[in-house]
C-alpha cells in the first residue's frame, strides 16, 4: 500500500506565490524568530493617558501567527528598546517566555539567543523597522521589515511584508515561514488550536 502524501492546502501555495524563491529557501531553515515590538507588532503609535499610563494597540492576527510559530516548534522572542508593563502582559497572553525589554544592542542579544539555543545565526530571523534593529537584521539569516519603515530600513531587509506594522505584518511573516517549511497546511487542514483562543 502506497503511503498517503500530505497535500499542501491551496492557501499555502497562495502565501508562497508572493515570496521570492531565495527567501522561501532561507525560511525553510529558520528555527527562531525575534520580533521588534513598536512599529512591528504595533503601528508605532504611543498613546498616553492624562495620568501617564501608556497604551499600545496589538493585532489579533499577529497574535495567532506567533502562537502558530510556537506550536510548530519555532522559538519566538520579543525584543524591544522600550520598557513597560504592557508588553510582558501581551507576551504572557501568547505564552512567549523569550521577552527582552530595554535592549540597546539587539545584535548582541541575537548572538546570545543563538548560543543559548544551539542555533546558527543563519537559523534566526529578525523582524524590525528602525535604526536600532539594523545590526540585528544584518546578523540574522533572514531579515524582515514593514513597508511603513524608513526606506533605508526596507532596503536593508531581505524581505518586506505587504502589510504595515501593527496591521498583520507579523502574521504575514509567520505565515511565510510556516508555509516555506510546509507547516502552515496543518492549521488549514485541521483545527489544531485547543483551549481558549488568545490572539
Amino acid at each position: 500500500m502506497k503511503p498517503t502524501l500530505s497535500i499542501p492546502h491551496p492557501a499555502e501555495s497562495l502565501v508562497l506565490s508572493k515570496v521570492p524563491a531565495h527567501i522561501r529557501e532561507i525560511a525553510t531553515t529558520i528555527k527562531l524568530v525575534a520580533f521588534d515590538v513598536d512599529g512591528v507588532l504595533t503601528d508605532g503609535s504611543l498613546w498616553y493617558g492624562e495620568n501617564g499610563e501608556q497604551l499600545k494597540r496589538f493585532h489579533s492576527l499577529d497574535g495567532h501567527g506567533l502562537k502558530m510559530l510556537q506550536q510548530s516548534g519555532i522559538i519566538v522572542a520579543l525584543v524591544t528598546g522600550r520598557e513597560g508593563l504592557i508588553i510582558p502582559r501581551r507576551a504572557a497572553e501568547l505564552g512567549i517566555g523569550e521577552l527582552y525589554q530595554n535592549v540597546r544592542d539587539k545584535s548582541q542579544l541575537i548572538e546570545e539567543l543563538a548560543s543559548r539555543h544551539g542555533l546558527g545565526l543563519e537559523q534566526i530571523a529578525f523582524m524590525g523597522d528602525d535604526i536600532i534593529d539594523l545590526p540585528a537584521m544584518h546578523k540574522c539569516g533572514l531579515s524582515v521589515s514593514v513597508p511603513n519603515a524608513p526606506s533605508y530600513i526596507t532596503q536593508a531587509a531581505k524581505w518586506v511584508t505587504s502589510l504595515p506594522g501593527g496591521s498583520g505584518a507579523a502574521r504575514e511573516c509567520c505565515d511565510m515561514i510556516l508555509a516555506s517549511q510546509g507547516a502552515l497546511s496543518q492549521y488549514l487542514h485541521s483545527t489544531r488550536l485547543t483551549g481558549p483562543v488568545i490572539q
